[in-house]
């Protein structure tokens, strides 16, 4: 199973990104979905999850900006940010897994895209 991740770049404040992950290989059972980022010298934390029942959770300091969504194959989620903030800057890493449970270290990681906001 291979996840590819896209769509990071340089953005200003403000500005909007959509991030995509499509999904190679055998990843049967493995359609709970999430977006994970680090930031510089912090930990990897959650962004967004969907799971396979279609319940989301958002990390409050992207709620109401951020939204996560995946094709009806479930083989791509993808995530649109806007209202991008400097805070906002941090590698993003999509995640495949078979829990839907958002925490823990479960499934298949993308290979992370580097998301900066700044002006």
């Amino acid at each position: 199973v291979q996840l590819q991740a896209s769509g990071g770049g340089l953005v200003q404040p403000g500005g909007s990104l959509r991030l995509s992950c499509a999904a190679s290989g055998s990843i049967f059972n493995f359609n709970n979905m999430g977006w994970y980022r680090r930031a510089p010298g912090k930990q990897r934390e959650l962004v967004a999850f969907i799971s396979s029942h279609n319940i989301i959770n958002y990390a409050a300091s992207v709620r109401g900006r951020f939204i996560i969504s995946r094709d009806n194959t479930k083989t791509t989620v993808y995530l649109q940010m806007n209202s991008l903030k400097p805070e906002d800057t941090a590698v993003y890493y999509c995640n495949f897994r078979s829990v839907a449970t958002f925490s823990g270290d479960f499934g298949y990681w993308g290979q992370g895209t580097l998301v900066t906001v700044s002006s």
